[in-house]
Parts: structure tokens; sequence; C-alpha cells
């Protein structure tokens, strides 16, 4: 029987990781990978006290800085399923080969974040983290002077495309939908007043109905392609491309716990979910902003919070 199970091995597992180690609970973290989304990110520059660094070399040291704790790290094994049991919970995971394992924990953390929509068009996969990216807080600055487009019609695509009104020379913006009252001027999932704070930026054009086809260069984003209902193929000349159509939390395995409409787990401010002694936390809660900084606080939010529980819990 162990203590605590953490999910995800990103910034939330790592950092509840060294608060349960610190407090000597018996724990494993269980993960499919190390790192996560983090360790795609490409450069990094809003870590605290880092003022940059690649998303791959962060999410390394997230990881040493567990182990130098003495964690054990269970790779390779993607969750499955929790079921709740009595005052317990059983945690099934399944590796690459179709291995099975199971652990009985009184307490569990999930944090196994968020994956983003992909447009799934030519040149996105060969061209991802060259220019395309889908957080535009954290790679935004790194476009400079340049010219960006930015592909969604809810809300993170509009406040990407006013954070780069500010960053880029000109930003392009790509809404598959009419500007028509019916459908919020382009942006039927937005909210009005950032719609209208966008039309008042001189460096900003908005292109409706446009559904993109192509992401274009060798090495490194040099344009997009995108089609108008008439059927005409036109072409951007870009150096970054700010995809912004969604993501999907990995919570597919927890079936017992509350989630939204959107499949995010439903967790209060201290990372509790609706089943006792289950925890979640970072981006695959319901929590608005999806920040690794915010990620990692949650985490040792959880953790506290677990070895609370933990310390309370009888047979």
């Amino acid at each position: 029987m162990f203590d605590l199970i953490i999910i995800g091995g990103a910034a939330v597992g790592c950092s509840a990781a060294v608060y349960a180690a610190r407090r000597k609970l018996n724990f494993k973290v269980v993960t499919d990978n190390i790192g996560g989304e983090v360790a795609l990110s490409g450069e990094t520059n809003n870590w605290p006290g880092i003022q940059s660094i690649q998303g791959y070399d962060l999410a390394q040291k997230f990881h040493e800085h567990a182990l130098s704790y003495g964690v054990e790290f269970d790779e390779g094994w993607m969750v499955t399923e929790i079921v709740p049991t009595k005052n317990y919970h059983l945690v099934k995971a399944k590796n690459a080969v179709g291995e099975e394992k199971t652990y009985e924990t009184k307490t569990v953390i999930i944090g196994t974040g968020i994956h983003p929509k992909k447009l799934g068009i030519p040149g996105e996969m060969k061209l991802d983290r060259k220019g395309i990216t889908s957080c535009t807080v954290c790679d935004g600055p790194l476009f400079k002077g340049k010219d960006t487009v930015t592909i969604g019609a809810g809300n993170s695509a509009l406040e990407s495309a006013l954070m780069m009104s500010g960053i880029a020379k000109q930003v392009y913006v790509l809404t598959k939908y009419p500007n028509t009252q019916e459908k919020q001027d382009g942006f039927p999932k937005g909210d009005k007043i950032l719609i209208d704070k966008l039309k008042e930026m001189r460096n900003v054009t908005i292109l409706y109905e446009a559904m993109t086809t192509e992401i274009m260069g060798e090495t490194k984003v040099e344009g997009i392609k995108y089609k108008t209902p008439d059927g005409a193929e036109h072409m951007l000349p870009v150096q970054g491309v700010m995809v912004h159509i969604g993501a999907i939390p990995n919570s597919q395995f927890a079936t017992n716990l509350e989630r939204n409409a959107a499949g995010e787990i439903v967790a209060d401010k201290l990372c509790h979910t609706n089943v006792p002694g289950i925890f979640a936390a970072g981006d695959v809660t319901d929590v608005p902003h999806k920040q690794i900084a915010i990620a990692a606080g949650q985490g040792v939010v959880a953790a506290l919070e677990a070895i609370g529980y933990v310390n309370l819990w009888k047979e």
C-alpha cells in the first residue's frame, strides 16, 4: 500500500514529488513520459529565475531535482483507470507492450496536463516548434518585429492576437466563421470586449471564413496557405503561426471524477476533486490559466493536501 501515487512527470508531478519526498511518504511517480508538454515547448522565457531555457532542459531539471530526493519514477506506464475501493484507490496502468500493473494507494495526485488540438494539415508536423506554437504567452516574444498569424475563434485566439499586436510587426487572425452578428463578428466563442479591442489594433488584419490548408517552409515557418468559401487559395508570408483551436485534457482515465464539458477535472482551490483522497492539479483541471509556473505551484498544494490526508488516514 502506497501513501501516494503521482500521475504525470512534468511540472505538477515533479513539484509534488519533491514535497512528498521531503515528508518521507511512500510513493511513486507513474508517467508515460518525462516532461509532458513542457519538454516540447521550445525556448521558455517565463520560468522564474531563469531568463531563457529550452523546454526540454527545464523538464530535465524538474526530473533531476526529484531524483535528487530519491524519487522513484515508473516511466513508460500510462494510467488507464483509477478505482476508488473502500478508503483507498487502485491505480491501473499499462505500458507500450501491453503489460499491466496495479498500484494500491491511500491518495492520488493527477497532473497529466493537456495536449493541444492540431490542424491536421501539411507542414504542421514537419515545422512543429519551428515557428508553430500553441502557447503564445510562452513563445510570442520570440517573434518580435516579425509577421505572425493566429488561427482560432475563441478567447485564447483573441488573447493571442492582442498580445502579438504589441510584439509583432503585422498580425493576421484567421477565423473560419463569417463576419456576421449571428457569429459575433467571426468569434462566436469569444468575449465581445476582446473582439472590440482586437478590431482597434492598427497592425491586426482579421480574415474571415478562412480555412488554413498548409503551413509552408523547409526548416522554419515561411508562410501559410488558406482557402475562402469561393474555393480560392491564398498565401500569407509569416514567420510565426499561433494555433489556438482548443486543447484536450489528458483525463480520459478519470471516469470516476467530476469533469466539465471540456473534459477538465473539476478541482477546488486546494486541488481536491469530488472523490476523497484524489487530488488534481495543473492544466488537466479547470484552472483558467495554463502555465508551467501555475502547474508547479498547484503541484505543491496538492502534495501538501495529500500529506494531510495521509496523516489522518485509518485502515
